[in-house]
């Protein structure tokens, strides 16, 4: 038996923390997947809808502070556990960041690019939530192939994001206030892309230091 293995058998289970992490990246999908259903929905509807779920993965952030206040072993490093949570945290702001800009900047429909960049959000956050699993059950081989699929989506997600700026920029047929608009709600929402990565890279050095 390797060594990992043994100190994980000799070790307490703190399988909490995994729950709570898990349930972050859920909570992640469906913010992305509320955000996509924008096209058919009110805005102001969306915001609200997203803002409950932002609110609900504050609260699993607040019970993995506690929790790790009163936990002297847990089942990875303390800062890993903070990190990861921090992060997926971060993607449900900036989707709520994102239905948030909809609303106040008056995006009743959103553009063609939005959508593409709310779709490829719905397929980060997808990857997430069947990846964190994975971290309970050892299976650090599969950690890292599903982090370069996020990789390649964040590429995705960048270029879609650059495209239409561009155009937005090389458009004169389009107003000043428009383009601001678009670019703030294009940014939002290129960031949450952004950031499902960086979750990915935390995971891939987590695959490494335990595997």
């Amino acid at each position: 038996m390797a060594l990992q293995a043994i100190i994980r058998w000799l070790l307490p289970r703190e399988d909490q923390f995994f729950d709570f992490l898990e349930k972050q990246a859920i909570v992640a999908h469906q913010g992305a997947l509320v955000l996509a259903g924008s096209k058919d929905d009110d805005p102001k509807n969306v915001r609200t809808r997203v803002q409950q779920l932002e609110h609900d993965g504050d609260k699993l952030v607040h019970e993995v502070e506690e929790e790790l206040a009163k936990t002297f072993v847990t089942p990875i490093d303390r800062e890993d556990l903070q990190r990861l949570s921090s992060e997926l945290d971060t993607v449900l702001d900036l989707t709520n960041g994102a239905a948030r800009a909809c609303d106040l900047f008056g995006v009743e429909r959103p553009t063609e690019p939005m959508l593409q960049l709310m779709n490829v959000l719905v397929e980060c956050t997808a990857v997430l939530k069947n990846a964190l699993p994975m971290l309970r059950r050892h299976e650090y081989d599969k950690l890292i192939e599903e982090a370069r699929v996020l990789k390649k989506l964040e590429k995705d997600g960048d270029a879609i994001y650059r495209e239409a700026v561009s155009k937005l920029f090389h458009d004169p047929a389009v107003d000043a206030k428009v383009l601001l608009r678009e670019k703030a709600v294009l940014e939002d929402l290129e960031n949450a892309v952004d950031h499902c990565d960086q979750v990915a890279e935390t995971l891939t050095q987590l695959a490494v230091k335990l595997g």
